[in-house]
């Protein structure tokens, strides 16, 4: 009585698996949101700094002298990105989040269908 059904087993597994993807796009996305909160900070330091300033880049465990307007672009371009990506990433989560939900019912419909033959 107490062994379930392997129809069951099958979607209990699936429900974890579901689980499992959406905490690692949990820990992406919040990754992501990190850096597009970092990027706009730097945004947001280098347009208060005169044109003519002296600015520096990293590159790996370097810092390279680059005109502000190369820095201004190249942050753009990395803030467009990450937009895109924190979009992506959200998509991805209502999908998995209606697969869990979609999962939970078809577990609990299995689970009354068995408790009901068994009554």
């Amino acid at each position: 009585m107490n062994e379930l059904p392997p129809q069951v087993q099958n979607q209990l597994a699936q429900l974890q698996q579901v689980q499992q993807q959406a905490q690692a796009l949990v820990q992406q996305k919040g990754q992501v949101e990190m850096l597009l909160r970092e990027t706009e900070t730097a945004l947001e330091e280098l347009n208060k700094v005169e044109d003519d300033a002296t600015v520096y880049k990293s590159a790996g465990e370097l810092l390279i002298k680059a005109k502000k307007e190369d820095v201004l672009k190249d942050l753009e371009e990395k803030k467009d990105s990450l937009d895109v990506r924190l979009k992506s990433l959200a998509r991805q989560e209502e999908r998995i989040q209606a697969r869990f939900q979609q999962l939970q019912e078809q577990i609990k419909q299995s689970l009354s269908k068995g408790s009901g033959k068994a009554e």
